[in-house]
């Protein structure tokens, strides 16, 4: 990929910060979209260039995903220096120390109300399927037929539209439910405090990322993957395009005098 002027000037910008953070979506961003999540991989290029960053002073890189954060670890393979966001924010692993979600007795009550709903649906819908997560449940529909797909979805909606202690978000070829309400956004703005960073690079491919990027400040970047409307001030067309991205912001950072010394 040949990255144009304006977003290398950017990401030159973005390098100089005395303190960055640099946090990206996996699906979609890190990891080519596949048919099953289970084989998810990122590409080596991405955690190559991940890697370089984590290992250079004041700069610290993150994963915030919507996957359940044993998913997340177990299709990632990530640095042990990567800070993980998982669920949408519900899950975090810092440090290596890992903060699972704790759920209240009337959460726990929602969760099981979510989840026969979705498996109920789910069960008439061929093609599709539920993942359990530990705050809530995903229908994914990529492998169903079109119509199935949406009958599916406007089914789950209309059942759950008076819950509102069920929280519901629509991205690609999925329903997600959670009976915890956490934002990408939400994980975004904590790792900066816990971070302290002067400056965030977020990369994401989804609608749910959209959080993300509205959650950005003056200074930082966002990026965009693949096609719709974003807040992000940029786009690329590919998670490839994404490895290019993060390797330039690497050599840049690692280039600048600040950087040669902790």
């Amino acid at each position: 990929m040949s990255i144009d002027d304006s977003l290398r000037g950017a990401l030159q910008r973005l390098a100089a910060a005395e303190k960055l953070l640099v946090a990206l979506d996996f699906d979609g961003v890190v990891a080519p979209i596949v048919a099953r999540a289970e084989d998810a991989r990122p590409l080596p290029e991405t955690a190559d260039a991940v890697a370089r960053l984590a290992g250079l002073p004041r700069t610290w890189t993150a994963y915030v995903s919507g996957r359940a954060l044993a998913s997340l670890v177990a299709v990632a393979s990530p640095d042990p220096r990567t800070q993980l966001i998982g669920s949408h924010g519900a899950e975090v692993r810092l440090g290596g120390e890992e903060h699972p979600v704790t759920l209240d007795p009337d959460q726990r009550d929602a969760l099981a109300d979510l989840h026969r709903v979705f498996t109920e649906i789910s069960s008439q819908a061929p093609g599709t399927w539920v993942e359990e997560k530990p705050a809530g449940r995903v229908l994914h529909t990529r492998q169903a037929d079109r119509e199935d797909a949406a009958t599916a979805v406007g089914a789950a909606k209309q059942q759950l539209a008076s819950r509102r202690d069920i929280f519901l978000k629509e991205g690609k070829e999925v329903l997600e439910g959670s009976v915890v309400h956490v934002t990408k956004g939400e994980g975004l703005a904590f790792l900066r405090q816990v971070t302290e960073a002067d400056a965030v690079f977020f990369a994401g491919d989804d609608v749910t990322d959209e959080d993300g990027f509205l959650a950005l400040e003056a200074g930082d970047l966002g990026l965009k993957v693949g096609p719709g409307d974003t807040a992000a001030s940029f786009r690329v067309e590919r998670p490839e395009d994404v490895a290019d991205v993060v390797a330039l912001l690497a050599q840049l950072r690692s280039e600048l005098p600040a950087q040669r010394t902790p």
